[in-house]
């Protein structure tokens, strides 16, 4: 989860992330991104946000399956494809 309303987090949210990426243990784990504080008035736009954060060259280098989503954990935007997220990836395989 990244501090939509803060851009001095972003780089070490990146670093943070480029790090899980690499850990073996995660090679096949899916990913989900929140960009979140999108309700308050200084918030940077999914488009800046992807833009700072460098996602599509993420996305393109990652073996994992990353999905970017934007919320609001005040008003509760975004909940809906996050609860998607989790039923499509926890689903019981059997």
């Amino acid at each position: 989860m990244i501090d939509a309303a803060n851009p001095t987090q972003i780089s070490s949210s990146c670093v943070q992330l480029l790090s899980l990426l690499s850990a073996e243990q995660l090679a096949s784990a899916s990913v989900l991104i929140l960009f979140n504080k999108i309700d308050l008035p200084c918030y940077m736009s999914l488009v800046e946000m992807k833009s700072l954060f460098r996602i599509q060259d993420i996305i393109s280098c990652a073996n994992q399956p990353i999905t970017v989503v934007e919320t609001s954990a005040r008003d509760g935007t975004g909940l809906p494809d996050v609860l998607q997220w989790l039923r499509s990836t926890l689903k019981d395989p059997s």
